[in-house]
């Protein structure tokens, strides 16, 4: 399918800006370059009853910091459900701020808290800090959530790109804690070890992720080549522990068909089908990476937030 007109749009903005990419810089001037353009094309900020920053333990004694959404007054008597959420960027950029204005409107049209991990970057904290903190802070959701007014028994994760990969990795880790989960909301996930697709090929460039900055992204967060092959990196296709995945919770996938991760999005929606776990595809024709922090500018995104709604309702009910 042709892009969204909006899209092209965006790109065309891209290319004419020449910023340098991701790739070409270092780490912490791609954190500021992102963090500036990360609100540009984004939606605006929904009202919350309450939020707040707090940190919480993680089990090498350092703190993680998370923010928790409330779209309205917590009650005791009846808890809210919650959705857990991790941000993408590589591993390498992203925080709870570039994603705040997505976390408030998944909490006020869902109807449920959100939890927003901040967890620590490459390439100051290499694999596998990333996926430990990310399943830290759900052991402490689940421990604390009475006190926080939400249900413990009404838990989803859920993420963007590499904050999906870090979703998969919560939900499968969760299922062998006893950890209920309702759902795996995972927004363009990565699953692949390695960028051999179809889709990675032939959207390498010019499509705002490009193959080099992938690259680039790993290379700040990988050890070396052999943390490629465990499924805690690469949850589709790692040589080295890759679990089953029967029984863990069901999951919600949002592919976009112009996104160099289409083809490992898809093939890992059918591995969740092998295994017997009920799950909802979402293609989204015409769209990029990143697409569900472009609804500002690009009309269409509502529905695909409205479709994210629809399934985190349909699970917590």
């Amino acid at each position: 399918m042709p892009l969204n007109p909006k899209i092209a749009q965006i790109l065309e903005m891209v290319a004419r800006a020449n910023r340098p990419p991701y790739h070409t810089l270092t780490p912490q001037q791609a954190r500021a370059a992102y963090a500036m353009s990360a609100q540009i094309l984004d939606i605006a900020p929904l009202p919350m009853h309450g939020v707040e920053d707090l940190r919480i333990p993680a089990r090498d004694g350092e703190t993680i910091g998370v923010r928790v959404y409330q779209p309205v007054e917590p009650s005791w008597a009846e808890p809210a459900p919650a959705l857990m959420y991790l941000h993408g960027g590589g591993f390498t950029v992203g925080s709870v701020a570039t994603h705040d204005a997505l976390c408030r409107k998944l909490a006020h049209d869902a109807g449920c808290a959100v939890i927003s991990v901040d967890y620590r970057l490459a390439p100051e904290h290499k694999f596998p800090v990333a996926a430990n903190d990310a399943f830290d802070a759900l052991q402490w959701l689940a421990r604390e959530a009475a006190t926080l007014g939400i249900d413990a028994e009404r838990l989803a994760v859920g993420g963007d790109s590499a904050g999906g990969t870090l979703a998969i990795v919560c939900a499968l880790l969760a299922r062998d804690a006893g950890i209920h989960l309702k759902l795996q909301l995972l927004i363009y996930p990565g699953t692949s070890a390695w960028q051999q697709s179809a889709s990675h090929a032939r959207l390498a460039d010019g499509y705002l992720l490009s193959g080099e900055t992938i690259q680039w992204f790993f290379a700040q967060y990988l050890r070396d080549d052999r943390d490629r092959d465990d499924w805690r990196f690469a949850p589709l296709d790692a040589a080295r522990g890759v679990p089953d995945l029967t029984g863990v919770a069901p999951a919600w996938i949002a592919a976009a068909d112009h996104d160099p991760l289409y083809d490992e999005d898809i093939a890992f929606a059918a591995k969740l089908e092998d295994a017997r776990v009920p799950v909802t595809l979402m293609r989204y024709e015409g769209m990029i990476h990143e697409f569900f922090k472009m609804g500002g500018f690009v009309p269409e995104v509502a529905a695909a937030h409205a479709d994210a709604v629809m399934a985190l309702r349909a699970a917590f009910e």
